[in-house]
């Protein structure tokens, strides 16, 4: 499991680690990661390193002071290294002696390196580039590599409010930190380098796809049918029939169990899947062991009263779509719930459920709807962010925004639906189902536009990706 920690945290493990080794021994590690992490880049974008050009651009933070020992440390690699001061009374001395011995070079403006190292702030910055800074970026054709996190961007929340780095690779030092997962878009390729931090578990995490793989349900030899979990989904209308048959579709694509529908494209649904056991009324439905309900079920007094027919059972429930907009008009029907309840709101919906928005920052958001309401909030988006009202919080960077589609979330609410009726907990079934969806869509994808129907396509040889990944 991937841990993330919060800038205040990595201060606050920093601290006794700066007290116990000799002065610059903990910059001194993270420059060695560093200028090893553009060794390993110019190799990949140049094609080599001897003769190389490599540019800097310093803030006043350490950051900079790592910057410009990797400077010197490349520079005895035979690479040509030029530093862009952007605060030339406020840079850190014993890296910019150590850089200037080594034979680096200060500039007033860089020439055209091969890349660029982004040092200009770190943990402490905050807000969007200065206009002297975010200028020198703004001229930069060449890849950058981050210093710890792309300057810009909020360690925290991944939020950005103006000019920012794009990186290609970010290196890291010590602990992973939100950014890197919530701004995966800014950060590129992440590489973490250790310097001896003594770090506990922390209340962000992401699940690898080893774990995802070994978790996903797989039947025993004594399994059957009903053994595996049993999901029930109520989706679709005459107006939006294709969401039943995609919600559906992902709950039996996800599952080795079974799938009851019930509503009004039962029909439909059947011409597509042929094993799901379909009818139009909620009484006729039989046992399940969680329900999906939402994705294009209707916001009508009918839909309203099934919505609450579930929600007063003693089941785990995940409501989705048009569901949330009920659950926004009625929600004592989730805050006195007992059973676990998933919600699963784009940033839209988010935002009819509390009236504000999740931005900018998702994680705090998005624990405190889960914490007011007692339910576990699965936060759409490129990083999705789930939270349990305990506000343990698990995040899944998509890696690409593919599945930002029509249709998309009714496979992911599927996809969860059936991980709920296997037995998983809601944080975990979330978490998993949420990954898998990303793989679908990648693996849909492959570089160009897809669509939610090739998507579900998808979700089987995504599951069997993970699972070989164990």
């Amino acid at each position: 499991m991937q841990h993330y920690y919060t800038a205040d945290e990595v201060r606050s493990a920093e601290a006794p680690l700066i007290d116990a080794l000799p002065e610059g021994v903990p910059m001194r590690r993270a420059a060695h990661g560093l200028a090893a992490a553009v060794v390993s880049e110019l190799r990949s974008v140049a094609g080599g390193v001897n003769g190389r050009r490599v540019g800097i651009i310093v803030g006043s933070g350490d950051n900079g002071g790592d910057a410009l020992w990797a400077g010197a440390a490349l520079r005895r690699r035979g690479v040509a290294v030029e530093a862009f001061l952007l605060t030339p009374d406020r840079v850190h001395s014993d890296g910019l002696a150590a850089y200037r011995r080594a034979g680096g070079r200060v500039v007033t403006e860089l020439t055209k390196p091969d890349l660029v190292l982004d040092a200009i702030v770190g943990l402490s910055g905050r807000g969007s580039l200065r206009p002297d800074a975010a200028r020198v970026v703004s001229e930069i054709t060449a890849p950058i590599v981050a210093v710890d996190l792309p300057s810009g961007v909020d360690p925290d929340t991944g939020a950005v409010d103006g000019p920012a780095v794009n990186a290609a690779v970010t290196v890291t030092f010590g602990a992973l930190k939100p950014v890197h997962v919530l701004a995966g878009d800014r950060c590129g390729r992440t590489v973490l380098v250790p310097i001896g931090l003594d770090l506990a578990p922390s209340a962000i995490t992401a699940f690898t796809d080893d774990e995802v793989g070994a978790l996903w349900p797989v039947p025993g030899p004594q399994d059957d049918k009903y053994t595996q979990g049993v999901v029930g989904v109520v989706a679709g209308s005459d107006t939006f029939p294709g969401a039943a048959v995609l919600c559906v579709g992902a709950a039996t694509t996800a599952t080795s169990g079974m799938v009851r529908y019930v509503g009004t494209g039962r029909d439909e649904v059947l011409r597509h899947w042929p094993e799901v056991v379909a009818t139009t009324e909620l009484a006729d439905a039989g046992r399940v062991q969680a329900w999906v309900i939402g994705p294009g079920a209707g916001t009508d007094g009918e839909a309203l009263d099934t919505l609450r027919s579930l929600l007063a059972t003693d089941l785990p429930v995940l409501v989705d779509a048009d569901g949330l907009t009920l659950v926004a008009e009625h929600p004592e029907l989730v805050r006195d719930r007992s059973a676990p309840t998933v919600l699963t709101p784009h940033a839209g919906e988010f935002e009819r459920l509390t009236g504000r928005s999740p931005a900018p920052d998702r994680i705090a958001a998005t624990r405190t709807l889960a914490a007011d309401w007692g339910v576990t909030v699965l936060l759409k988006g490129r990083a999705t962010v789930i939270a349990d009202p305990d506000g343990q919080v698990v995040v899944n960077d998509a890696g690409s925004s593919w599945a930002s589609t029509a249709g998309s979330g009714d496979v992911l609410s599927g996809m969860l639906g059936a991980l709920l009726a296997a037995g998983l907990k809601p944080n975990v079934a979330a978490a998993a189902a949420a990954r898998a969806h990303a793989v679908a869509a990648g693996l849909a994808a492959s570089g160009a536009p897809v669509s939610a129907s090739p998507l579900l396509q998808a979700v089987r040889p995504a599951i069997r990706s993970l699972r070989h990944n164990r």
